[in-house]
């Protein structure tokens, strides 16, 4: 008979990234400045939680971002400096030692300032 020890979800230390990334750029049609590398670390993820949590890694840039209804993002700069841009015309700085979360719905562009090295934790819920 099996403990209940061994049926009880595990804890999932985050250590920093080993091995190689996966590397993108923006999408061209989305591109308004530069054409930033962009480094992305996957270190934990959850297919029936919608949960994706790594270290994302970019050069200076800037494209637009369209968020579905179904995801969002909370993410907390390690270094460098980003900024939100809206729909309307305002923006939001996140430097180091900032987090913030792009909602379910957002639209408006992602500029990084200075390279930019983040935690980053997606939820993703399909009809939700």
């Amino acid at each position: 008979m099996a403990s209940d020890r061994t049926l009880s979800p595990r804890i999932v230390r985050l250590d920093p990234p080993q091995g190689d990334p996966v590397f993108d750029r923006p999408r061209p049609d989305r591109l308004e400045a530069g054409n930033p590398l962009r480094q992305t670390w996957s270190l934990y993820e959850s297919g029936p939680l919608g949960l994706s949590v790594g270290v994302w890694a970019c050069e200076v840039g800037r494209w637009r971002i369209v968020f579905p209804a179904d995801k969002a993002e909370y993410f907390f700069v390690l270094e460098g400096h980003v900024r939100l841009h809206d729909a309307q015309g305002g923006y939001t700085d996140v430097v180091a030692g900032q987090g913030a979360v792009i909602p379910a719905g957002f639209e408006g562009a992602f500029e990084v300032l200075t390279p930019v090295r983040k935690h980053f934790v997606v939820i993703e819920q399909p009809g939700a």
